[in-house]
């Protein structure tokens, strides 16, 4: 699952709200071991996922660097090709 956390810090534009959440709650459902909490850990999951959003979010905006900001599609597009030579081209685009 951790996979898929990606790297949020310096990038143009910075990381949105909705990534760094998205990112939480995979962080989350990877230390439960729950891809969706039964109804007696929902709440306590939730929160987790919240406080660790924040807590990313205030790391994010503490972070310096001198290094020029990412580009997105850039960053896309690298992935896009180390996936195929990973896994093989049969069937993906670019």
């Amino acid at each position: 699952m951790c996979r898929n956390i990606k790297t949020l810090f310096n990038f143009d534009p910075p990381a949105s709200e909705e990534e760094v959440h998205a990112a939480a709650l995979q962080f989350v459902r990877k230390l439960s071991g729950f891809n969706t909490p039964s109804k007696a850990n929902e709440a306590a999951f939730n929160i987790a996922i919240e406080e660790v959003a924040a807590v990313a979010q205030k790391l994010l905006d503490s972070l310096v660097t001198n290094a020029e900001p990412r580009n997105r599609q850039i960053e896309i597009e690298r992935a896009k090709i180390r996936s195929i030579k990973r896994f093989g081209g049969a069937g993906t685009k670019i």
